[in-house]
């Protein structure tokens, strides 16, 4: 009886030992063996971001601290470069999941973006309000010329200085755990007002059930429409959408008034219904908070803490620019608009235009003043010859050649790849995915 235990024994843990062998590894702890470490997305499950992430902000810490407890005087190959290395692998899983996470998302993608986003703010701020580390730093920033630093070496350490400061690096204490808070509640309102948008783009759904209702509409969007109901499990019917393919020419051709406005003002109320994908109340808060975050790092407003390093500098400026662009803009908008007013009235119509007119009667006006109709321009920008020319362009202006590779991991049928060249040498892999769909962002 003792020996049959025994046997048992040995076998459940044979068996407990094989299926551990069976479980996978996390892709995120491995060499990638993909053509040019294109991350092999057949092999990454959503169940493996978390703790690759984990695992990514510890191994920076310990690459901070490491820096910090140095006790040799404070110089780029000391501080700055190793710092600028950290955070291998956490940059490994973030470029993973942010494109994943915009272009190909799900409700599962989504609920670990939400428990991800205060996790991911911590982090950063961390390390850019670490006393010790900014000390470091700022060593390096004012003894720099003793360390026969190159251009570029400069640069470097000028934006990494920078970048420190507008983050807080200087702040009190006291100023340092009210800008945490603040960064944490923004990181989780702006993934939350993403992510309310999207649902509310793939939420609104326009069904037309008769053929009167799609006067006006080329036979290729008619087409479109027919398919969009077909995959949906409404053949026979059309289905519009707010995606771009769906309704602006929706605007652009229906004869259907009433439709266009609904179209038009599905579009514009995206996260205006009073429903749990609302963005109003987020809105108000993201203001608020980035108004707070402004003040606490010295700044009049958000738009001055933003254009300080930017062409403009200050807000003054961009608002002169939209001045001017304004004054030319307003008379031949106006004259476009007197235009269309006029035609609504040749017409019969007893209405003024209104938004969901525009690309409408604008349409009707091309073809009437200049014989010009976007349906027989339309071929010619078809997508593949519209990459084509990208192409070519890049070609001429920087050397470079694109060739299609079939062979490489992607994260979508429809995303195309492409190994960029120049004179032969590799330079980089490009992602070509421009078509809509309900997981990806607009």
């Amino acid at each position: 009886m003792m020996k049959k235990i025994v046997v048992m024994l040995f076998t459940v843990l044979l068996g407990i030992s094989a299926c551990k062998e069976k479980v996978p590894e996390n892709p995120f702890f491995a060499e990638w063996e993909t053509p040019y470490g294109i991350p092999p997305f057949g092999e990454i499950r959503n169940e493996h971001f978390m703790p690759a992430f984990l695992k990514g902000f510890e191994e920076q810490r310990k690459e901070i601290g490491a820096i910090i407890s140095n006790t040799d005087e404070p110089t780029f190959e000391n501080t700055i470069k190793p710092l600028e290395y950290s955070g291998t692998l956490l940059r490994k899983v973030a470029s993973t999941f942010g494109p994943l996470s915009s272009a190909n998302t799900s409700d599962e993608l989504q609920a670990i973006s939400r428990e991800l986003s205060p996790l991911q703010s911590r982090h950063s701020d961390d390390i850019s309000l670490n006393d010790k580390l900014f000390e470091r730093i700022s060593s390096v920033y004012e003894n720099q010329d003793q360390f026969g630093l190159t251009a570029e070496e400069k640069r470097v350490l000028e934006l990494r200085y920078r970048n420190f400061v507008r983050n807080g690096a200087a702040l009190s204490p006291e100023d340092k755990d009210k800008l945490r808070k603040i960064n944490e509640e923004l990181s989780l309102m702006t993934l939350k007002f993403g992510q309310n948008l999207l649902a509310e783009t793939n939420s609104f759904q326009m069904v037309i059930e008769s053929d009167d209702d799609l006067a006006g509409l080329p036979e290729g969007v008619v087409a479109q429409a027919a398919a969009r109901a077909k995959a949906a499990d409404m053949e026979g019917k059309w289905l519009f959408t707010l995606q771009a393919p769906s309704i602006w020419p929706f605007l652009q051709y229906s004869e259907r008034r009433d439709l266009r406005e609904k179209i038009f003002k599905g579009y514009e109320n995206r996260g205006n219904n009073g429903n749990e994908n609302d963005n109003n109340n987020i809105l108000a808060s993201i203001a608020t908070l980035r108004i707070q975050r402004a003040n606490l790092l010295g700044y009049e407003s958000h738009a001055d803490f933003v254009l300080e390093h930017n062409m403009a500098k200050t807000p003054a400026t961009v608002t002169g620019f939209l001045e001017q662009i304004w004054e030319a803009a307003l008379p031949v908008a106006t004259a476009e608009a007197a235009l269309q007013n006029a035609m609504i009235k040749r017409e019969g119509g007893n209405f003024n235009l209104e938004p969901w007119d525009w690309w409408y009667y604008t349409e009707m006006i091309k073809k009437e003043k200049y014989d010009l109709d976007d349906e027989q321009t339309r071929p010619y920008f078809e997508a593949d010859k519209v990459r084509d020319g990208m192409f070519y362009v890049a070609k001429r202006l920087y050397n470079l050649d694109f060739a299609e590779k079939t062979d490489m991991p992607t994260y979508h049928p429809e995303a195309r790849v492409y190994e960029v060249t120049r004179a032969g040498n590799h330079i980089g892999i490009l992602f070509i995915d421009i078509f809509p769909r309900a997981s990806k962002n607009g």
